[in-house]
């Protein structure tokens, strides 16, 4: 049986099973309707971590020569893989801009009773928009703008011993971890390459040591020779499914 969940929508939209709803068919036919502008989160790839305090908006601005109708109006984001499925999606508001052009945004925000979707879901999205003018004109995009819903990192660091004598070992340690949205839980991304990163002192650049491979817990663990005062940190490029993320530098004193 396919498994279809819902995401949580917000300000005025309305969260509705897949069985209960069907998304927007897109229409081929010509339209005058013209988007100017759509974001989603800024431009910024959708991060959720695991609580309920997670929130982001799809804005779109668009025209016609008759002005954009608020009858039909729709914004969503939605992904379905194998039996998994989930969607943010409801009626965005319109204000116009002026005679013939309206701008229409929508808030998600997480809540108790709907949460994050499935670990299999991380990745790109479908972005839907469906608007329609003031004389009947009807535009849908079909879901065919992505955009990145990534499951949240963190990263750690710390270097000893602090302070620390010229020409001695340091060891640098740390963990990279993600958001485990099936059980709402941050665990041990494993097998991952973060590089080890040192700036120093009076300086603004970070530059790389080596590069390290978290082990089967999402630790990580190396030593170097400490050569003069500076910062310590670990730095994740990211993947398709987990952003990069960096950790704050650990400050070694060499004495």
């Amino acid at each position: 049986m396919l498994i279809r969940s819902i995401g949580a929508v917000f300000t005025g939209a309305l969260a509705l099973s897949a069985s209960a709803v069907s998304a927007p068919v897109a229409h081929a036919t010509e339209t005058g309707v013209i988007i100017q502008k759509l974001s989603v989160n800024g431009g910024k790839p959708i991060v959720l971590g695991t609580s309920q305090t997670e929130s982001f908006t799809i804005s779109v601005t668009a025209s016609d020569d008759s002005g954009i109708s608020k009858d039909l109006a729709f914004l969503g984001i939605d992904r379905e893989v194998g039996n998994d499925y989930w969607s943010y999606h409801g009626t965005p508001k319109c204000t116009a801009v002026n005679a013939t052009t309206s701008t229409c945004t929508l808030t998600f925000k997480l809540d108790s009773g709907w949460g994050v979707p499935r670990n299999t879901l991380a990745g790109k999205w479908d972005v839907t928009v469906q608007l329609q003018s003031k004389d009947g004109d009807f535009y849908n995009n079909g879901g065919a703008t992505k955009h990145s819903v990534l499951r949240r990192s963190t990263l750690s660091v710390n270097a000893a011993p602090e302070p620390v004598a010229k020409g001695k070992p340091i060891t640098v340690t740390g963990k990279l971890a993600r958001a485990n949205w099936d059980k709402r839980v941050y665990a041990g991304y494993t097998n991952q390459p973060v590089k080890l990163q040192f700036r120093k002192a009076g300086t603004t650049t970070y530059k790389t040591v080596k590069t390290v491979n978290t082990n089967s817990t999402g630790n990580l663990s190396t030593k170097v020779t400490a050569a003069a005062d500076g910062y310590w940190r670990w730095s994740f490029a990211g993947t398709s499914t987990t952003p990069a993320v960096n950790a704050a530098g650990d400050y070694v004193d060499m004495r």
